[in-house]
């Protein structure tokens, strides 16, 4: 079914976006007092954010294919509501078992960000898709921004525990908007969930698109989790010191490069996704240059963060428009396997980028940020003059190459 979806319409469904999101990174501004809270050895800290991420994968590999399967109106309203009830557990935690049993609810159903993309894939026009899915999916990188800024804030000020109130009440107060102003997903033939569940598996072995878009995603977001996982550990450190709500402010730095990159969803729809794709990889890398400076200013940094956060959103808008575009009767299952290779991409980085910056300082780590760079523009460069594989599954000839 596709209708036009209203410029209100797409501002609830990036704003179930943002919420989502940040149920999983809501954590890492105050992990600190958190792990203190509850009692938790500093060596443990680490599994507060990991059990989000273990949740979110599990998420995007049992949930999001059922898209395909239910109405995704009444999915994205009951993720919320789940969603919800996790960070009400989280919020209320006594110990940091049933915290972290909090966090990993919360991370399994913030899928709902990609059920929400499937939705708007499906019901929006094929000449509004790519800037439909541009303006939810800013959403997104929005959620994981600015969510570190307020965290900081709110947990220098009232206490983590108060993050995770805010974010439980955005979510049942989203789901109820969500349900009177969505239109009803309709679609006279569903697919089997057993049949969707084999999606991703499928997708890897015989589609050459698909696998480029997805190795392309998981360097992308190493890269992108390099800069957001690291960044804290020199701004902390001499000669700047800076606390958790400075530290949190540099969110906004990216939020301003990833709205700016709202714009390639309209580019997309014009048929410049691989276009787009190689400039902003290119630029990615680029980025590295100006983010490895932290004296004796900050504004090449600054200058650093916008430029990465404007090309990974560009980069990741034109993924989902033309994995959308060819697959539209799968597009839940086909956004929850391209997503799973988000998932490792941002698992990597974030724990390379600790251990490189161990090792030696904050450049090593820009040098791996920029060599995870570098390998999605080796990917999107080898991908684009391939010959097409006989193994490769038949797709639009404007869709046929990365």
């Amino acid at each position: 079914m596709s209708s036009t979806i209203t410029s209100g319409q797409r501002l609830v469904l990036a704003s179930v976006c943002a919420v989502a999101v940040s149920t999983i990174y809501a954590i890492q501004p105050v992990l600190e007092g958190a792990g203190s809270d509850l009692g938790l050895a500093e060596s443990t800290l680490g599994w507060l954010v990991a059990i989000g991420q273990l949740g979110y994968f599990a998420g995007l590999v049992l949930l999001v294919p059922l898209g395909d399967v239910l109405d995704r109106r009444k999915l994205i309203v009951g993720h919320l509501i789940l969603a919800g009830a996790g960070a009400t557990i989280t919020s209320l935690a006594p110990s940091g078992v049933i915290a972290g049993a909090g966090l990993a609810v919360a991370g399994l159903f913030a899928v709902v960000v990609q059920i929400t993309v499937a939705y708007v894939a499906a019901t929006s026009p094929a000449g509004e898709r790519g800037r439909n899915i541009g303006t939810v999916t800013s959403g997104v990188v929005l959620g994981i921004l600015v969510v570190r800024v307020l965290a900081g804030v709110l947990g220098d000020s009232v206490g983590w525990r108060a993050v995770y109130a805010v974010l439980a009440v955005l979510c049942i107060a989203l789901a109820l908007i969500a349900h009177l102003t969505l239109h009803p997903d309709v679609r006279p033939v569903r697919a089997r969930y057993r049949d969707v569940l084999a999606t991703p598996v499928r997708l890897v072995v015989t589609d050459r698109l698909f696998l480029s878009r997805g190795l392309i995603a998981f360097f992308l977001f190493a890269s992108f989790g390099t800069l957001w996982s690291g960044l804290a550990l020199p701004l902390g450190a001499a000669p700047w010191h800076l606390g958790t709500s400075a530290i949190g402010l540099f969110g906004l730095a990216g939020l301003i490069g990833a709205v700016a990159a709202s714009r390639a969803g309209v580019w997309a729809d014009a048929g410049h996704a691989r276009t787009v794709t190689g400039w902003s990889l290119a630029l990615l890398a680029a980025s590295w240059m100006l983010t490895t400076r932290t004296t004796p200013t900050l504004w090449l940094l600054v200058m650093g963060v916008v430029l990465l956060d404007f090309a990974v959103q560009a980069v990741h808008v034109s993924n989902q428009h033309l994995l959308t575009a060819a697959h539209p009767e799968r597009s839940s299952s086909v956004i929850g396997a391209y997503m799973a290779f988000y998932s490792l991409g941002s698992a990597l980085g974030a724990t390379t980028t600790t251990w490189a910056y161990t090792s030696a300082g904050w450049w090593a780590s820009c040098v791996l940020g920029a060599v995870y760079a570098v390998a999605a523009l080796a990917v999107w460069a080898l991908a684009r003059h391939a010959t097409a594989s006989p193994l490769t599954t038949p797709v639009p000839e404007e869709f046929a190459g990365p």
